[in-house]
């Protein structure tokens, strides 16, 4: 990209409203190319309907976040469900910042851009590396997850690797050569339409578990607890951690034909997917009680078709996502190193080392629910409510003034920061006294 030069007091300056007068283009062109790119994601043509542009925000807070709300209501007893709702509203409204954000400048393109925006390169590698760290989790949580459900499937099947990966271990590694030749290719079209499924996987697994509570016997028997307030941290971390879309509606909104309808579009997936998560937390505590596992679908019996349906639901999506969460992360990694014309072998050595790097993760830290946890706390929580309302009281100038919006926005930020800062804290302990 061309490179420009950064006016005093421009965006660097926390003393400057930034929206009034809009900055243009030029802003934007400071730095490297790899500061600027959102590699994940093709550059938005501006054409997409408002249909598609649901159908692309349900997809991206769709995700396996669903299979833990039973444990989170668990976690947290009935009363936490109010903090779902809560985190939802939170995370909708910072959508909404988000919007207006991009709204002040159409330079603007990806979610790193609004963070330089506001508070210059700080602000972008910052937004950055919040997404490639959750990304690289949230890789490393799906690595865990097929370990653990394949393991579930097959009991009976007990082998190691090297004489000191026990079976579950060993299922890890071996999902892991599977996923490997996905990371090497450049072209992930094809998996993208099949992990662009995640509304329907997402539904799929929801009806099949209400058929095995219904009508395959398990029932809905169990009371549960009113409140659990040493497991509210890990509720309302979870809870985060399925709103964590956040990095990808920049690029949905630009893709817009009609941008207005952006708020629209925001409403219906929330709505929905907060409906379909509050539907799965509710039926596997009362499916399972207090005994729910970290992923609902290692309570099921898995002699049922019903079972099996979610189980194998719940296998497919993660292999397919599982290129896509890493692919930013090795490009991002790539253009670092200086290369002849064919990066291939460049491709292909950092994308292996990245796979092993998570593979060694979810074998040492193998809880997928207390990592997921802990993601939601520190990544989500930061990357989808504390970061937008930074940088909308930035960009805005609305931190000048203490009016209605700054004093709501300013209790957000206080709220994202303690949530953080328990949630971290309580999953870092799980972590260690399971360990």
């Amino acid at each position: 990209m061309e490179s420009g030069t950064r006016h005093e007091g421009g965006p660097n300056s926390i003393t400057e409203p930034l929206i009034p007068p809009v900055i243009g283009p030029r802003w934007l062109r400071n730095g490297t190319d790899e500061e600027r790119e959102i590699e994940s994601l093709d550059e938005p043509q501006g054409n997409t309907s408002f249909f598609n542009a649901c159908s692309n925000g349900l997809n991206a807070l769709s995700g396996v976040g669903i299979l833990s709300t039973p444990f989170a209501l668990a976690s947290g007893g009935w009363l936490s469900l109010l903090l779902l709702f809560a985190i939802a509203i939170t995370a909708f409204y910072s959508g909404l910042l988000i919007q207006r954000c991009m709204d002040s400048d159409p330079s603007i393109r990806t979610y790193p851009d609004i963070g330089e925006r506001a508070f210059g390169r700080t602000g972008r590698l910052l937004i950055s590396v919040f997404m490639y760290v959750e990304l690289f989790l949230v890789a490393t949580g799906f690595l865990i997850l097929e370990g653990d459900n394949l393991y579930n499937l097959l009991p009976s099947v007990e082998f190691e690797i090297g004489g000191f990966l026990s079976s579950k271990q060993s299922l890890v590694v071996i999902v892991a050569l599977i996923v490997l030749p996905t990371v090497w290719v450049d072209n992930l079209s094809i998996l993208s339409y099949v992990s662009a499924s995640g509304v329907l996987a997402s539904g799929i697994i929801l009806l099949s578990i209400f058929w095995t509570s219904a009508f395959d016997g398990v029932g809905f028997r169990q009371k549960g607890r009113l409140v659990n307030w040493s497991g509210i941290p890990t509720a309302v971390s979870l809870y985060g951690f399925c709103y964590c879309a956040h990095p990808v509606f920049p690029t949905i909104y630009n893709s817009m034909k009609k941008k207005h309808q952006f708020t629209s579009v925001l409403v219906v997936c929330f709505i929905l997917c907060t409906l379909g998560y509050a539907s799965m937390a509710v039926m596997g505590y009362l499916m399972f009680g207090d005994a729910v596992e970290s992923q609902i679908t290692l309570n099921l019996p898995v002699g049922k078709l019903s079972s099996k349906i979610a189980i194998y639901t719940t296998l497919v999506n993660p292999i397919c996502k599982y290129a896509i969460m890493v692919t930013p992360i090795v490009n991002a990694a790539k253009r670092r190193f200086p290369w002849p014309h064919n990066k291939k072998p460049l491709r292909i050595f950092i994308s292996t080392a990245l796979v092993i790097s998570t593979v060694i993760v979810a074998i040492c830290v193998p809880f997928f629910g207390y990592l997921m946890s802990l993601v939601g706390a520190f990544l989500s929580v930061s990357a989808s409510i504390i970061l937008p309302c930074l940088c909308y009281l930035k960009i805005s100038g609305a931190y000048r003034s203490f009016g209605f919006e700054s004093v709501t926005i300013g209790a957000i930020i206080l709220l994202g920061v303690l949530v953080a800062v328990l949630g971290t804290y309580t999953a870092l302990e799980e972590i260690v006294m399971h360990w």
